[in-house]
């Protein structure tokens, strides 16, 4: 019998990276992750939230330094310290959010900061003939009219998303990121948009796909890697792994809930006070929608805690905005049994309605005013003309007493606290008006542990005191230890309500990537 050819070697990566590590302060985004891509391959990169796979992609395009670990590129060591240096390297990103000029046209975002020149100034000619060739390679799916001239700011969403495209290609990159690049993307997009992959892919290109859409992953990639807790614990080849060993590399198997919650007691399930499923109905939607919110209909009762889940982006910030009459709705709203149909968070405030947004320092708080102003901040109409100061500095006292806020004095601007301190406030504002119904979205970003326990501890005692929490948070293990019910968003749809034996880690990110076998709809 002839001998066997030998097995064709395997080409080196175009990008390697080893044991990369990244720290911000307590909280560790990274430990020992690798991810190797070679020339003419296409890898998903997978995880759950707060898996890394933001942290590493930014790394490996030069907006993040690693604290450790070795990058190499084309076989040569790759130190970036800005993403001009990446870029320059060949290696470019299409992010979910966007970073276009809306003041400058299509050309002049897609070429700024490397603009063709002749005779010492910009060539604009030669700029926007080359534009008009990378725009058509999406003829036949924009919504609108987009030619070079066409001004960024009257793109609607996707078509800018495809401008970012078009823009990190006029780099003619050799390493191309696509971190969540389909989401504001229609089905045509998308289609021509994986078309476009496969076509690079072929023509040498490196592509690292980061999407929350499972069924897009076995579309477009040749390998998936998968990050867990900020380490790389898995990679498969995408013709031999099915979604549910996809799922199973990126949530370990279980729920794993006590481990992000440090130990702290939290409300969690069983917490749930007696007799809720018999309390009375605080929230009732039906047919309820708003922007990227598709219709939904929703029960929430007295004391319940409920979650808001999947991953980044999917339309829960924008439920709560809803429901916060902060902006614009459709549907059937009733309030403990009543219509409600709010216009503005004046008339939701005063129905008894409090929410507590994501950003605390651009939307929560005033962080140059004073500690006082910023707790009484919807307040200040209790206390009379003239205000009765020394009554609204004794209950702002009580409040800090409350919730263990350290501070100075009520009188320091609310930018000298820390990040925990600052969400107390953020919180500690609405306390006093006794909400029927709290809207909370991700309370816990940016706060340390011993804050997220006295967090925990809080929402706790206001589901004693019959409070009703719709509770958005990005942690996964987060909503697994503190809700009762978790409802899971998927381009702004609830595709599952995880509760009883569904309700783990499996479930969850099985419902957020759009798995098999869920959980319940």
């Amino acid at each position: 019998m002839p001998d066997r050819d030998p097995p064709a070697s395997t080409p080196e990566p175009l990008l390697s990276a080893r044991g990369i590590a990244k720290r911000y302060g307590a909280v560790r985004a990274l430990e020992e992750a690798s991810l190797s891509v070679r020339a003419g391959e296409v890898v998903a990169l997978l995880g759950a939230n707060g898996s890394g796979k933001s942290t590493l992609g930014k790394i490996i395009t030069g907006i993040t330094r690693p604290d450790a670990g070795t990058l190499t590129f084309d076989g040569a060591p790759l130190h970036l310290s800005e993403p001009a240096q990446a870029r320059r390297r060949g290696i470019t990103a299409v992010y979910q959010e966007l970073s276009l000029v809306p003041d400058l046209s299509v050309a002049e975002n897609v070429w700024l900061g490397h603009e063709p020149v002749r005779r010492g100034g910009i060539d604009r000619r030669t700029m926007k003939g080359r534009t008009a060739e990378l725009l058509a390679s999406f003829a036949g799916v924009f919504s609108v009219p987009v030619e070079p001239d066409t001004l960024v700011d009257s793109l609607p969403p996707s078509e800018r998303q495809l401008v970012e495209v078009v823009k990190a290609l006029a780099w003619r990159p050799r390493l191309l990121v696509l971190d969540e690049a389909t989401a504001s993307l229609d089905a045509r997009q998308v289609d021509r948009l994986f078309e476009l992959v496969r076509g690079w892919r072929e023509g040498g290109m490196a592509v690292v796909f980061v999407s929350h859409r499972m069924n897009e992953i076995f579309r477009v990639a040749d390998r998936a890697v998968v990050l867990r807790n900020g380490v790389t614990v898995g990679e498969r080849r995408i013709g031999e792994v099915d979604e549910q060993e996809l799922v199973q590399l990126m949530t370990g198997g279980g729920a794993v809930a006590a481990i992000a919650l440090e130990g702290h007691d939290a409300p969690g399930a069983a917490a749930a006070p007696p007799g809720a499923t018999e309390a009375p109905v605080v929230l009732e939607l039906r047919r309820f929608a708003s922007g990227v919110v598709a219709p939904l209909d929703l029960t929430l009762r007295q004391g319940e805690l409920v979650g808001v889940g999947g991953l980044q982006g999917q339309g829960q910030s924008r439920l709560l905005l809803a429901l916060f009459g902060a902006v614009p709705h459709q549907g059937e709203v009733r309030l403990e049994g009543a219509p409600v149909a709010f216009r503005n968070p004046r008339q939701a405030l005063r129905a008894g309605v409090a929410y507590v947004p994501g950003d605390r320092n651009r939307e929560g708080l005033l962080p140059v005013r004073p500690i006082l102003e910023n707790l009484q901040l919807p307040n200040w109409r209790r206390y009379g003309t003239p205000l009765r100061m020394e009554r609204a500095r004794r209950d702002a006292a009580a409040v800090v007493a409350d919730l263990d806020v350290r501070l100075a004095s009520l009188d320091e601007p609310v930018a000298n606290l820390s990040g925990g301190n600052a969400q107390k406030v953020v919180i500690g504002k609405w306390l006093s008006r006794r909400p029927k119904l709290l809207l909370l979205d991700d309370p816990t970003k940016g706060v340390d542990v011993n804050a997220k326990a006295e967090l925990y501890r809080l929402l706790a005692r206001l589901q004693a005191q019959g409070t009703t929490i719709l509770f958005h948070s990005s942690d996964d293990a987060e909503l697994l230890g503190l809700c009762q019910r978790v409802l899971v968003m998927q381009d702004g749809r609830v595709t599952a309500t995880l509760e009883g034996d569904t309700l783990d880690q499996r479930h969850l990110v099985a419902a957020a990537m759009g798995a098999q076998g869920a959980g319940a709809a």
